[in-house]
């Protein structure tokens, strides 16, 4: 089981860990009035448990009866405030909510967070994770993904692909193409019924290639284009070979 957190810019403590259900604790005092009687003190008691909580991710991952994975995606995006919360997580593997008191855990999750690095993550964050760098794939790699995630059966267009990828990505641009968008511009070129990479094709595919403005520039220089899908079918044909040889051994 994965419990996943998607940081944004601005996201708050309640969207993480969960909040009280207002409407669900009137909804209990309109109904239990009779019972309750007037010690307010006991029904302010009552009313914060985590029988009005509706837990959020974090809260989740906690809690499960069962360890799990919690997924705290792109935690650069969050702020110094957002770091210091998940610092208890991290290392007491409890909450401080207001009303509710202190939440020990159940069972202690597998937490894996990711990040693109629009920021620096502070310190003691790192401190309390394992860092591990994840680089863009080799051609043969890539290659492979390709193919295993393609919905297109096009060898040849697949490896050519594969070989313009890995040669933007030696081309210092701004904004070099991720796997994803690798994946969608080979979708986008089986649509448009092209099979092979052509030098001509430049206006046509810089939507997809090129993000920033910077890149654009770069890949309309003169002749500029034309060397990168020289260099793809380059790599494509020595993917090509790799894949006769391995076939006559």
């Amino acid at each position: 089981m994965v419990e996943r957190l998607q940081c944004y810019p601005g996201i708050d403590e309640e969207k993480a860990i969960g909040k009280f259900d207002t409407a669900l604790q009137k909804l209990f005092l309109e109904t239990q009035s009779d019972q309750l009687g007037t010690d307010w003190e006991f029904i302010r008691g009552r009313l914060h448990t985590m029988d009005f909580f509706v837990q959020g991710p974090i809260m989740r991952a906690l809690h499960t009866p069962k360890p799990c994975v919690l997924l705290i995606d792109e935690v650069d995006k969050v702020d110094e405030e957002f770091e210091s919360m998940l610092l208890e997580v991290l290392s007491d593997w409890q909450l401080s909510i207001p009303r509710l008191g202190t939440v020990p855990h159940k069972t202690i999750p597998f937490v894996i967070l990711t990040s693109n690095e629009v920021r620096r993550i502070g310190d003691p964050l790192r401190r309390r994770c394992a860092y591990f760098r994840a680089e863009f794939p080799t051609v043969e790699r890539e290659a492979e993904i390709l193919k295993t995630r393609s919905r297109t059966g096009s060898a040849t267009l697949q490896r050519q692909i594969a070989g313009l990828s890995y040669a933007l990505r030696a081309y210092r641009m701004e904004k070099p193409p991720s796997i994803a968008e690798i994946l969608e511009l080979e979708q986008a070129l089986h649509i448009m019924g092209i099979n092979e990479l052509d030098a001509g094709m430049r206006d046509l595919l810089l939507p997809f290639l090129a993000k920033t403005k910077e890149d654009r520039k770069r890949l309309t220089l003169q002749d500029g284009f034309a060397s990168l899908v020289l260099n793809a079918k380059s790599h494509a044909a020595r993917l090509n070979g790799a894949e006769l040889v391995g076939v006559g051994t």
